[in-house]
């Protein structure tokens, strides 16, 4: 029911207005009124009617000026001036304003409620035209996800020119430009189900996540199960580090009420280039691989780490400086479990660094660390049904494992073959998956709540991790999937049936006959009836 505002100052004219007029009875609700401008204008504020019937001369405020401020604050409100006739160049003032519409005085209930009649019929359809909008762009928001995460990875790597890149983010209304940039990488996981698919308190988190992202200085990436990543932004390299700094506080504040939750974030190098990103990238990746070395909730800056690398230039190495507690193979495990191909090499790094200073100086220790690190890759290999043929064997590469770097090598290679032969086994199973999500989609294509969420349910995964899975094993995601499924099944319905548009749309899973027809014509180019007009034609031809 629409609210209309009466402005007046003749209070009989006010009267009758509210008077004789049933608003009930014909779908409005009579929400206010006021004697002028300076009253009624507080009052719109709290009340927020979608008409305003205003008089254009009144003590205190006229009607244009009160038109002025509801135009500036609530510009969705239409305004309906009443006007005595030498008041008409007024009048005209007002349709500039944005006026609706503008009556001469004096004026029947019946007149008036005709215009106000016309202009709900407006209201309507702007906001349908509105609702259908956020409908779609609701839809397309796991598109434009993946977008911003490619958006991410040519920012990362260096792919494309500052014009592309600068071009790609103002599509997705993103602003690049700043004079320092640093990356930060964050993820966020629950301690006692470190890696099941979901848990409630997760979902509050990402959501309150999604609240700090709303500043100009740091746009927000979604890396799937890796998490987030942070593109901070200033004008100079103190401004960027405040902004870290007051980020940092706010989502420990936020994490604090949740005594289960464990987060790491990796801090990398300030740039001032966009073409240098990757190197803040890379540096902020090192940070973030002590995830798999650290029990504790942290946030690591790259510059932290810097001076560990000082223990190279150590030549002496004594054994009993070795702290056994140091070399852990659970961290191998976790890490050829839960990591990821593109970061075994800062893993492999940070946990070297990790054991000991000079412990890798010692050929004997070196040997050692290696070996059992090779028999936890093979025993991983082996637990997948593969071949421990697969794994790159030691046998050949002892006396090849000379000096540190040999050695860091060899255990990235077999590390990153791990990986892969977890990837494969995994899509296998990812596959099962695309195909049981593609068949529910077939089933119940018509539900008009048939979503992410819902599926995600069903194949019992997380919402964020299937649409990886989905998007991964099918070339596109699960919402363009669904919505060009349903187009197609449209275009069968309307070459072959006499079906009325919305019948079709209501038989495909859109009981808004009008959001059916805006999403035909936005996916095809044409309206659902010159499809079906060009498409017969061409038969007939």
């Amino acid at each position: 029911m629409l609210k209309v505002f009466l402005v007046e100052d003749e209070f009989v004219v006010r009267e009758g207005i509210k008077r004789n007029v049933d608003w009930k009875s014909h779908g409005y609700e009579f929400c206010g009124e006021a004697g002028d401008g300076e009253l009624a204008f507080p009052m719109i504020q709290k009340l927020k009617p979608d008409i305003v019937i205003t008089d254009i001369r009144m003590p205190f405020m006229d009607g244009l000026t009160l038109s002025r401020l509801i135009k500036k604050e609530l510009p969705w409100i239409e305004i309906i001036i009443l006007t005595g006739y030498e008041e008409f160049e007024y009048a005209k003032e007002g349709i500039k304003i944005g006026i609706a519409q503008y009556l001469s005085k004096p004026i029947n209930g019946e007149d008036l409620l005709k215009e106000v009649d016309a202009i709900a019929v407006r209201i309507t359809e702007k906001r349908k035209d509105w609702e259908i909008r956020e409908q779609y762009k609701k839809e397309m928001e796991e598109n434009l996800q993946k977008c911003r995460k490619d958006l991410f990875q040519y920012l990362v790597t260096g792919t494309k020119s500052m014009e592309e890149l600068l071009g790609i983010a103002d599509k997705l209304d993103l602003d690049l430009s700043a004079i320092w940039y640093n990356i930060v990488l964050l993820k966020i996981q629950s301690q006692k189900h470190a890696h099941n698919e979901y848990s409630n308190s997760i979902v509050e988190i990402e959501q309150k996540l999604k609240e700090l992202d709303h500043s100009p200085s740091m746009i927000m990436f979604d890396r799937n199960l890796e998490g987030q990543a942070l593109l901070f932004k200033a004008d100079s390299r103190e401004q960027l580090e405040q902004l870290q700094r007051d980020y940092f506080d706010r989502l420990k504040d936020l994490l604090a009420g949740y005594k289960q939750i464990r987060y790491f974030g990796g801090i990398g190098t300030p740039v001032n280039r966009l073409r240098e990103l990757p190197l803040s990238f890379e540096r902020a990746s090192h940070a973030f691989a002590h995830r798999y070395l650290m029990e504790e909730s942290l946030i690591l800056s790259s510059d932290a780490i810097e001076g560990q690398e000082g223990y190279e230039e150590k030549e002496d190495f004594d054994l009993s400086n070795v702290n056994p507690k140091q070399i852990d193979r659970g961290k191998i495990r976790e890490f050829l479990k839960f990591g990821d191909g593109e970061e075994a090499i800062y893993f492999v790094e940070e946990f070297f660094k990790d054991l000991s200073n000079g412990a890798m100086k010692s050929k004997l220790f070196r040997q050692y660390i290696i070996i059992d690190i090779y028999f936890n890759v093979v025993d991983f290999v082996v637990g997948m049904q593969f071949s421990k043929d697969e794994i790159e064997s030691i046998d050949t590469h002892l006396e090849t494992l000379q000096n540190e770097e040999n050695a860091r090598n060899y255990v990235v290679r077999i590390i990153k073959k791990a990986l892969e032969l977890r990837e494969k086994a995994a899509s296998n199973r990812y596959g099962d998956i695309a195909e049981q999500v593609m068949a529910y989609i077939e089933k119940n294509y018509a539900d008009e709540e048939l979503s992410l969420n819902m599926v995600a349910a069903y194949v019992n995964f997380s919402p964020n991790h299937l649409s990886m899975i989905f998007s991964q094993e099918t070339g596109q995601t699960f919402s363009k999937y669904l919505t060009d499924y349903r187009m197609n099944k449209a275009k069968e319905l309307l070459r072959c049936t006499r079906k009325r548009s919305s019948a079709i749309g209501l038989e495909v899973g859109y009981k808004d006959p009008h959001y059916f027809s805006y999403l035909f014509k936005k996916t095809q180019g044409m309206t659902p009836t010159q499809y079906r007009s060009g498409k017969l034609g061409e038969e007939e031809e």
